[in-house]
């Protein structure tokens, strides 16, 4: 299964859309593209694998694997890249500013329960991150 990020890049976060086999499936927020630097840059575009992830502080999420310089990048919930990201991808319902948007939550739980249903039939499951033309 492939997840397709498609971004546009602003200079106070970065916004995406999440396609799932063509359609349409979420929005995304990051930080900006700031080359890549650790803690206040969105990750390089690419092709990423994604594989489980638990914690006791985020429960059940997502992390992406062999992000280039850089580690622990997940995909979670957030409403605002600039005051809960560190690099990550958070999913959400709607956009309302450049990394910014609402209702994270409902849109990341069908999100997990899609990926983590690929992975248990043993799917590969990539996400690939593209700009906007």
């Amino acid at each position: 299964m492939e997840l397709l990020l498609t971004r546009r890049y602003h200079h106070k976060g970065t916004n995406g859309q999440l396609a799932v086999n063509g359609k349409l499936f979420c929005f995304t927020i990051e930080l900006p593209w700031l080359q890549n630097q650790r803690h206040i840059s969105c990750i390089p575009e690419g092709s990423y694998q994604l594989a489980k992830r638990h914690s006791e502080d985020r429960g059940y999420h997502l992390i992406l694997r062999a992000v280039p310089d850089r580690s622990l990048i997940l995909i979670h919930p957030a409403n605002n890249a600039l005051q809960e990201l560190q690099g990550c991808i958070s999913p959400v319902s709607s956009l309302t500013a450049p990394g910014c948007g609402n209702s994270s939550r409902a849109v990341f739980e069908p999100l997990v329960k899609l990926v983590y249903a690929a992975l248990d039939k043993k799917e590969e499951v990539r996400l690939r991150i593209i700009s906007e033309e």
